[in-house]
């Protein structure tokens, strides 16, 4: 076997890169140019660069781009740049939006990943005869004995669990785990770098690539705007127990577990705690409002040994992941009447609906990801949960 698990030699191996212009990816691909592999590199055009030609952290656009060219030729590889504007405007910018729109918090990053980077890329690189896939993500993935098939492989966190990307990666399906490969899985950041500098290439010390790649100076809310106009429908903030404490200029300014900028004052401390999209209304109440301690998931996608259904039938214990700056914690997966939900055993704060909770075997940095889902619904403490019912009901009626 070689380094990525193909009974052949490194020469006869071809793998295609993904490269953003960043320094992972280009460290991938020169791993694998020293290792002897058959090796080129993509790069997608995915949006819009004339705002990111020159600006620290972004991806996929403008200078990155040139910066993946210049990797290829230090390199000796070929290089070539698909044109996916279209596409992941469709399947992500306009959905990002959209979500927002709703009352959601979506994670663009999944989506790009579900679709163009897992999906659109890897068909194309199937089409030109590659073996694998290869990504700079923090992530790792090797042989899972318990599939029952040689072929079939799991995925772990990764070393480093500061660039641990697995929560962006939760919706990667089997079958594209089977034919991607993660080389820093095993890295640390440090270590990335000091390689890209040993490889004498020219972003060794580049900035990482924010979060949204496609908003400028990070005002989402612009994107929204300009996308969907009516996003910047005034309405009411009201608090949880039925005053009405404000106005505001649209609810996609604003996002649940929020507690500075709401706008008003009244002498006590108040967060977001729900966005009644359907009423325009900003629901504000004290912190204790935010505790949950039980989600509800949609589009599940579960990469654990057996049916899902099977799995979460009578509890499955695991660990949850609803934040990616927050480290897996201690939960139960189960199936019940209203679909599969997740149980926080300690609770967390602010969970909205979009977001993603991803599942893990356990906390550290040997934990198997399990696969997750997008919170569809959450359930705060039995008071705070009764009294949103009843303003929601009352709105209604």
């Amino acid at each position: 076997m070689n380094s990525l698990g193909f009974d052949k030699r490194p020469e006869d191996t071809r793998v295609v890169v993904a490269m953003s212009g960043g320094v992972d990816s280009s460290v991938v691909a020169g791993i694998l140019k020293r290792e002897g592999y058959d090796v080129f590199g993509i790069t997608l055009q995915l949006y819009d660069h004339g705002a990111a030609v020159h600006r620290a952290g972004s991806c996929c656009a403008g200078q990155d781009i040139e910066d993946a060219r210049r990797v290829c030729e230090r390199l000796g590889i070929a290089h070539y740049v698909l044109d996916y504007e279209a596409r992941f405007r469709e399947t992500v910018i306009n959905p990002f939006a959209e979500s927002y729109v709703a009352g959601e918090t979506p994670i663009p990053c999944v989506a790009c990943n579900q679709t163009v980077k897992f999906a659109d890329l890897l068909k194309t690189a199937k089409e030109l005869g590659a073996d694998a896939l290869a990504t700079g993500h923090y992530i790792r993935s090797d042989a899972n004995p318990q599939a029952g098939a040689p072929h079939r492989r799991a995925l772990y966190r990764p070393i480093d669990a500061e660039r641990d990307q697995s929560y962006f990666l939760f919706a990667t399906t089997q079958d594209q785990i089977d034919y991607l490969r993660f080389p820093l899985g095993g890295m640390t950041k440090a270590e990335t770098r000091a390689l890209a500098a040993d490889m004498g290439l020219i972003v060794a010390d580049k900035a990482d690539s924010q979060d949204i790649c496609f908003v400028p100076q990070g005002k989402y809310s612009d994107i929204i705007a300009k996308l969907k106009p009516d996003a910047a429908l005034s309405g009411d903030i009201v608090h949880l127990d039925g005053r009405v404490l404000g106005t505001h200029d649209g609810i996609v300014n604003y996002t649940i577990g929020q507690r500075k900028g709401l706008g008003v004052a009244t002498g006590e401390p108040l967060y977001v705690v729900y966005l009644d999209a359907r009423s325009r209304r900003v629901i504000v109440g004290p912190k204790e409002a935010l505790e949950t301690h039980r989600i509800y998931l949609r589009d599940v996608n579960w990469l654990g040994d057996g049916p899902l259904e099977e799995a979460a039938k009578g509890g499955f214990a695991c660990f949850a992941k609803v934040r990616s700056t927050r480290p897996p914690r201690p939960a139960m997966l189960v199936a019940d009447e209203n679909g599969i939900r997740v149980d926080l055993e300690d609770g967390e704060d602010g969970i909205a609906p979009g977001q993603a909770c991803a599942l893990y075997s356990a906390p550290g940095a040997d934990a198997r990801v399990y696969g997750g889902g997008f919170i569809a619904r959450s359930e705060r403490a039995e008071a705070a949960e009764a009294r949103l019912k009843a303003l929601l009901s009352a709105a209604a009626a």
